[in-house]
Protein backbone atom coordinates (compact mmCIF):
# COMPACT_ATOMS: atom_id res chain seq x y z
CA UNK A 1 0.00 0.00 0.00
CA UNK A 2 3.23 2.25 0.60
CA UNK A 3 4.63 2.08 -2.80
CA UNK A 4 0.51 2.73 -4.27
CA UNK A 5 0.17 5.51 -2.21
CA UNK A 6 3.68 7.31 -3.12
CA UNK A 7 2.67 6.51 -6.51
CA UNK A 8 -0.61 8.30 -6.33
CA UNK A 9 1.79 11.27 -4.48
CA UNK A 10 3.57 11.93 -7.36
CA UNK A 11 1.29 12.05 -10.11
CA UNK A 12 0.27 15.68 -9.22
CA UNK A 13 3.70 17.40 -9.55
CA UNK A 14 4.31 15.25 -12.71
CA UNK A 15 0.81 16.42 -14.45
CA UNK A 16 2.03 20.00 -13.53
CA UNK A 17 5.76 19.60 -14.89
CA UNK A 18 4.51 18.26 -18.05
CA UNK A 19 1.69 20.98 -18.46
CA UNK A 20 4.43 23.46 -17.77
CA UNK A 21 6.58 22.21 -20.10
CA UNK A 22 4.63 22.40 -23.32
CA UNK A 23 3.68 26.01 -21.65
CA UNK A 24 0.37 24.89 -21.62
CA UNK A 25 -2.24 27.47 -18.98
CA UNK A 26 -4.68 25.44 -16.80
CA UNK A 27 -7.44 27.22 -18.85
CA UNK A 28 -6.06 25.84 -22.35
CA UNK A 29 -5.97 22.13 -20.48
CA UNK A 30 -9.23 22.89 -19.11
CA UNK A 31 -10.64 23.44 -22.80
CA UNK A 32 -9.16 20.68 -23.91
CA UNK A 33 -10.11 18.03 -21.42
CA UNK A 34 -13.44 19.14 -20.43
CA UNK A 35 -12.26 19.48 -16.80
CA UNK A 36 -13.02 22.48 -14.22
CA UNK A 37 -9.39 24.70 -14.18
CA UNK A 38 -10.19 24.28 -10.17
CA UNK A 39 -10.44 20.36 -10.45
CA UNK A 40 -7.16 19.86 -12.45
CA UNK A 41 -5.55 22.50 -10.10
CA UNK A 42 -6.10 20.48 -7.41
CA UNK A 43 -5.16 17.21 -8.82
CA UNK A 44 -1.56 19.13 -9.53
CA UNK A 45 -1.18 20.35 -6.00
CA UNK A 46 -2.35 16.81 -4.58
CA UNK A 47 -5.69 18.12 -3.07
CA UNK A 48 -7.51 15.73 -5.29
CA UNK A 49 -7.13 11.74 -6.10
CA UNK A 50 -6.08 11.39 -9.58
CA UNK A 51 -9.01 8.46 -11.06
CA UNK A 52 -8.50 7.45 -14.88
CA UNK A 53 -11.53 9.69 -15.86
CA UNK A 54 -9.93 12.66 -15.16
CA UNK A 55 -6.58 11.14 -16.22
CA UNK A 56 -7.42 9.39 -19.62
CA UNK A 57 -8.07 13.09 -21.10
CA UNK A 58 -5.55 14.50 -19.69
CA UNK A 59 -3.34 12.02 -21.71
CA UNK A 60 -4.92 12.39 -24.26
CA UNK A 61 -5.14 16.17 -24.44
CA UNK A 62 -0.79 16.19 -23.99
CA UNK A 63 -0.89 13.05 -26.20
CA UNK A 64 1.09 11.04 -24.28
CA UNK A 65 0.73 7.30 -22.91
CA UNK A 66 -1.14 6.92 -19.07
CA UNK A 67 1.71 5.23 -17.89
CA UNK A 68 3.68 8.34 -18.49
CA UNK A 69 1.47 10.33 -15.97
CA UNK A 70 1.10 7.78 -13.62
CA UNK A 71 4.73 6.98 -13.40
CA UNK A 72 4.27 3.05 -13.64
CA UNK A 73 7.75 1.55 -12.59
CA UNK A 74 10.21 0.14 -15.17
CA UNK A 75 9.86 -3.07 -15.39
CA UNK A 76 12.78 -5.27 -15.29
CA UNK A 77 14.47 -7.63 -17.93
CA UNK A 78 11.59 -10.04 -18.58
CA UNK A 79 13.98 -12.57 -19.58
CA UNK A 80 14.40 -15.66 -17.93
CA UNK A 81 17.78 -17.18 -17.61
CA UNK A 82 17.31 -21.08 -18.08
CA UNK A 83 20.08 -23.18 -16.58
CA UNK A 84 20.27 -26.91 -18.36
CA UNK A 85 22.15 -29.62 -16.38
CA UNK A 86 22.64 -33.17 -17.60
CA UNK A 87 20.52 -35.93 -15.34
CA UNK A 88 20.40 -39.54 -16.23
CA UNK A 89 22.13 -38.82 -19.29
CA UNK A 90 19.87 -36.33 -20.65
CA UNK A 91 19.77 -32.68 -21.21
CA UNK A 92 17.06 -31.05 -18.37
CA UNK A 93 16.23 -27.41 -18.41
CA UNK A 94 13.98 -26.76 -15.57
CA UNK A 95 11.04 -24.19 -16.95
CA UNK A 96 9.21 -23.70 -13.28
CA UNK A 97 11.43 -22.45 -10.31
CA UNK A 98 8.85 -23.10 -6.91
CA UNK A 99 8.85 -26.12 -5.21
CA UNK A 100 5.92 -28.33 -4.92
CA UNK A 101 2.93 -28.65 -7.61
CA UNK A 102 3.58 -28.90 -11.28
CA UNK A 103 7.01 -28.85 -12.22
CA UNK A 104 7.60 -28.18 -15.94
CA UNK A 105 10.71 -29.28 -17.88
CA UNK A 106 12.33 -29.12 -21.12
CA UNK A 107 14.11 -32.67 -21.96
CA UNK A 108 16.81 -34.00 -24.49
CA UNK A 109 16.91 -37.38 -24.98
CA UNK A 110 19.89 -38.11 -26.69
CA UNK A 111 19.41 -40.74 -29.52
CA UNK A 112 20.96 -43.49 -27.70
CA UNK A 113 19.01 -43.71 -25.11
CA UNK A 114 17.00 -46.58 -26.61
CA UNK A 115 16.55 -49.27 -23.58
CA UNK A 116 13.53 -49.31 -21.23
CA UNK A 117 14.11 -49.33 -17.77
CA UNK A 118 10.23 -48.30 -16.26
CA UNK A 119 9.87 -46.91 -13.12
CA UNK A 120 7.69 -46.55 -11.03
CA UNK A 121 6.64 -42.92 -8.49
CA UNK A 122 3.81 -41.18 -6.87
CA UNK A 123 2.72 -38.08 -9.83
CA UNK A 124 1.25 -37.40 -13.10
CA UNK A 125 3.32 -36.86 -16.31
CA UNK A 126 2.13 -34.77 -18.75
CA UNK A 127 4.75 -35.13 -22.34
CA UNK A 128 4.38 -33.17 -25.63
CA UNK A 129 6.98 -33.68 -28.42
CA UNK A 130 8.57 -31.05 -29.42
CA UNK A 131 11.30 -32.63 -32.00
CA UNK A 132 12.13 -36.44 -32.73
CA UNK A 133 10.64 -39.50 -32.16
CA UNK A 134 10.03 -40.62 -28.71
CA UNK A 135 9.37 -44.18 -27.69
CA UNK A 136 6.89 -44.31 -24.53
CA UNK A 137 6.77 -47.73 -22.74
CA UNK A 138 4.15 -47.51 -20.23
CA UNK A 139 2.76 -50.67 -18.64
CA UNK A 140 1.86 -53.17 -21.27
CA UNK A 141 1.96 -50.38 -24.21
CA UNK A 142 5.11 -49.81 -26.09
CA UNK A 143 4.13 -46.45 -28.21
CA UNK A 144 6.14 -44.23 -30.46
CA UNK A 145 4.89 -40.64 -30.27
CA UNK A 146 6.10 -38.42 -32.92
CA UNK A 147 6.20 -34.07 -32.62
CA UNK A 148 2.90 -32.64 -31.61
CA UNK A 149 1.76 -35.46 -29.98
CA UNK A 150 1.35 -36.13 -26.78
CA UNK A 151 0.72 -38.54 -23.68
CA UNK A 152 -0.11 -38.15 -20.65
CA UNK A 153 -0.15 -40.90 -17.44
CA UNK A 154 0.23 -41.63 -13.51
CA UNK A 155 3.64 -42.46 -13.07
CA UNK A 156 2.41 -45.26 -10.52
CA UNK A 157 2.24 -47.48 -13.67
CA UNK A 158 5.67 -48.94 -14.78
CA UNK A 159 7.22 -46.18 -17.47
CA UNK A 160 10.17 -45.29 -19.17
CA UNK A 161 10.95 -42.64 -22.19
CA UNK A 162 13.47 -42.36 -24.49
CA UNK A 163 14.89 -42.29 -28.47
CA UNK A 164 12.48 -44.84 -30.78
CA UNK A 165 16.02 -45.54 -31.59
CA UNK A 166 16.95 -46.81 -35.59
CA UNK A 167 18.21 -43.98 -36.70
CA UNK A 168 15.25 -41.84 -34.99
CA UNK A 169 17.98 -39.24 -33.24
CA UNK A 170 17.23 -37.57 -30.55
CA UNK A 171 14.04 -36.33 -29.05
CA UNK A 172 12.91 -33.06 -27.14
CA UNK A 173 10.44 -32.64 -25.21
CA UNK A 174 7.89 -30.72 -22.49
CA UNK A 175 7.15 -32.39 -19.69
CA UNK A 176 4.83 -31.44 -16.66
CA UNK A 177 4.95 -33.59 -13.77
CA UNK A 178 2.64 -33.05 -10.93
CA UNK A 179 1.51 -34.31 -7.31
CA UNK A 180 -0.24 -37.73 -7.81
CA UNK A 181 -4.13 -36.84 -8.32
CA UNK A 182 -3.15 -32.97 -10.15
CA UNK A 183 -3.76 -33.61 -13.40
CA UNK A 184 -1.91 -31.09 -16.01
CA UNK A 185 -4.71 -29.28 -17.87
CA UNK A 186 -8.62 -28.26 -17.44
CA UNK A 187 -11.01 -29.34 -19.87
CA UNK A 188 -13.18 -26.87 -21.04
CA UNK A 189 -16.61 -27.23 -20.68
CA UNK A 190 -19.01 -25.71 -24.05
CA UNK A 191 -21.55 -22.62 -23.27
CA UNK A 192 -24.26 -23.36 -22.16
CA UNK A 193 -27.01 -22.02 -24.94
CA UNK A 194 -29.29 -19.43 -23.43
Amino acid sequence: MDKIAQALSEVGPRLKRLRIQREITLAALSEATGISKSTLSRLESGQRKPSLELLFPIALAHQVPLDELVGTPEVGDPRVRLTPRRAHGRIVVPLTRQPGGIAAWKILVPADQTEPDPRVHDGYEWLYVLSGRLRLVLADHDLVLVAGQVAEFDTRLPHWFGSAGAGAGAVEILSLFGPQGERMHVRAQPRAKG
